[in-house]
């Protein structure tokens, strides 16, 4: 399992200091089933954006 999980996007309630993640679990869906080609057919369900 990842020991660290980098983001950048610095408007995600879980970015933190260094583009790391701080959610507690990371949850990644592909757009085509369960098989993806390439990181453009995934989305980060995780996300939740800053207030």
């Amino acid at each position: 399992m990842a020991q660290d999980v980098l983001c950048e996007v610095n408007n995600c309630s879980y970015w933190a200091q260094g583009n790391k993640c701080k959610a507690d679990a990371i949850y990644v869906v592909s757009h085509t089933g369960e098989k993806a080609e390439s990181s453009k057919e995934t989305d980060c369900k995780t996300f939740e954006p800053t207030e």
